[in-house]
């Protein structure tokens, strides 16, 4: 099955959307709420809708996987929520200001900065599901 990228974005008025820009598929969606969550059930049900439509009109539908990514400042405000910006400073080595300012708007990070985040990140979560919880 082909996995199609659908990117996360957070809008000014702090809402969340969801869109996909793949040119190999014939129909395009997208999804909205006020948390990822939110965004991401719109956006299936958008698809699950779409693959009706096709289905009543009897046209092929492709059927696909998605690979939901974010843009940093979406990525940062999502899990500033779940985090204390001292904890994702710790984590990324990025002043907790300077997140401040990616989450905020108030400046842009380099692709340096991005890749940084990323790692950082990505580090974290891959040691994070290594670990297991004795009980």
């Amino acid at each position: 099955m082909k996995i199609i990228n659908a990117f996360i974005e957070i809008g000014q008025d702090g809402t969340y959307s969801i869109y996909t820009d793949d040119m190999r598929l014939d129909y395009a969606i997208n999804g909205q709420g006020a948390t990822v969550e939110e965004a991401k059930a719109d956006f299936m049900s958008v698809y699950e809708g779409m693959k009706a439509l096709y289905a009543e009109e009897g046209k092929s539908f492709e059927e696909v996987e998605f690979e939901f990514k974010s843009d940093v400042v979406s990525y940062l405000r999502y899990y500033s929520t779940i985090f204390t910006l001292v904890g994702m400073s710790r984590l990324t080595g990025i002043n907790k200001g300077q997140l401040s300012h990616y989450i905020n708007g108030a400046s842009r990070p380099t692709e340096k900065t991005k890749k940084r985040i990323q790692c950082a990140m990505s580090d974290f979560a891959r040691n994070l599901s290594r670990n297991t919880v004795l009980m």
